[in-house]
């Protein structure tokens, strides 16, 4: 059985709520899942769990989170080479171009992207449930 890190920052509640989900797809697979505050997460914490799911959404100019959610993802770049990850977040404008440049930064630091990522606009429906929890299984 894995261990899986859900880290994620959520400012409306929307990327909690996808959160959520990806929890219930970690678990339906046999999996145990952590949600981990992010003021609680470094990169001492990579090394307790065989993969984490990180969830941002966009904000500003389409960029991460910068108050909590960027410095502690930043702390991480030397442990996310050959990580299993996954990504996942809301936006309310904008195309997701915050998260494909994500993915991308993940990827050029070796990071093992376990799926694709999740994003929806607003609140997520149950697609994006539905997707969210896809995720978590595939993580997991």
């Amino acid at each position: 059985m894995s261990k899986v890190a859900v880290v994620f920052w959520s400012g409306t509640g929307n990327t909690e709520e996808m959160a959520k989900s990806v929890v219930k797809g970690i678990e339906a697979s046999g999996s145990e899942a952590q949600i981990v505050s992010v003021s609680d997460f470094d990169a001492a914490k990579m090394d307790e769990f065989d993969a984490v799911a990180f969830g941002c959404p966009s904000m500003g100019a389409e960029q991460l989170e910068e108050g909590e959610f960027e410095p502690m993802f930043s702390s991480l770049e030397s442990k996310l080479s050959g990580k299993k990850i996954a990504l996942f977040g809301s936006y309310g404008w904008g195309d997701g171009e915050w998260m494909r440049n994500w993915e991308e930064q993940c990827k050029g630091l070796g990071a093992v992207m376990a799926c694709d990522f999740v994003i929806c606009n607003g609140e997520p429906d149950d697609d994006a449930k539905a997707s969210c929890e896809a995720l978590g299984k595939a993580l997991a």
